[in-house]
């Protein structure tokens, strides 16, 4: 889903077959402007959004942009200032501050995780625990919080999970399937495998042909010496149980990627409002 087919969705949803309070009360030539007020501190995301939003309702509305996506943001800033009318505002009030509310909360959560490992060579990665449909926002909103996404969905990496290797009857097995498949089907995608334990890190590196390689729930001392017994051959990556506590902990084994989950499914909405700006 792209940003139209998912602007067009949401206000389907929203507004399905007309704004009746607005209809009610607000003349439809009238004009107006509102600002989008900052309430709470933190980083600022789905401001490119916002703006296209609004300009999907009406091509004419101008903006005046005071802070753009990434910018650390204070309570009582303004964002930006919009110019439209006011149905165009009204209709758009909700789906601009949902959208906004929710990436600026998931970039300020992002960020204080990417700050723990500064240092470090590890990467903080996000993962597919995301909202339906929105996922193209939120993880959008992990890179401007300065994280990295990983596969955007099923279609865009082979990732060997628990469950595949254990329906698949090993490791071995879901490794050498999975490379005649893509060999087969003619696609060129990465393949990462999941590990339980250091006896699955020796079985993978027997076997080869992957790309990267997971470890899942490893202790501190357990992912270092994985990533030491892995040598650089493939990429690692940390997973499970990974907490803004203790992130600096496992950047500091040497591993390359750390994957958290809670970057997208625990992070807190950024208090932000829409406000007419009466003249």
């Amino acid at each position: 889903m792209n940003s139209r087919e998912f602007i067009e969705a949401a206000l389907r949803e929203d507004v399905g077959a007309g704004d009746l309070s607005t209809l009610a009360c607000i003349a439809p030539a009238a004009t107006g402007r509102a600002i989008l007020k900052i309430k709470e501190d933190g980083l600022l995301a789905g401001v490119a959004l916002a703006q296209e939003i609004f300009h999907y309702l009406e091509p004419q509305a101008t903006f005046t942009l005071y802070k753009h996506d990434g910018d650390s943001v204070h309570a009582g800033e303004t964002a930006f200032e919009v110019s439209a009318s006011v149905h165009t505002i009204l209709k758009a009030e909700r789906l601009v501050l949902n959208c906004m509310q929710r990436m600026s909360g998931i970039a300020t959560l992002t960020s204080l995780y990417v700050a723990a490992v500064k240092g470090h060579k590890a990467r903080v990665l996000d993962t597919r625990k995301t909202t339906p449909l929105f996922r193209m926002c939120e993880k959008e909103a992990v890179r401007i919080g300065g994280g990295r996404n990983h596969r955007m969905g099923l279609y865009d990496m082979v990732m060997l999970k628990d469950n595949h290797i254990d329906f698949c009857g090993g490791i071995e097995q879901a490794i050498e399937r999975t490379n005649t498949y893509l060999r087969t089907t003619g696609q060129n995608v990465k393949i990462e495998i999941e590990t339980r334990s250091i006896d699955d890190v020796r079985r993978v590196l027997a076997v080869g042909q992957v790309h990267r390689i997971m470890l899942d729930n490893y202790t501190p001392t357990q992912l270092a010496e994985a990533v030491t017994l892995i040598n650089g051959k493939y990429e690692t990556e940390a997973s499970g149980g990974i907490t803004l506590e203790n992130i600096a902990e496992y950047a500091a084994t040497g591993v390359d990627l750390i994957s958290v989950g809670a970057i997208t499914h625990h992070a807190v909405s950024l208090d932000l409002s829409l406000k007419a700006q009466l003249t």
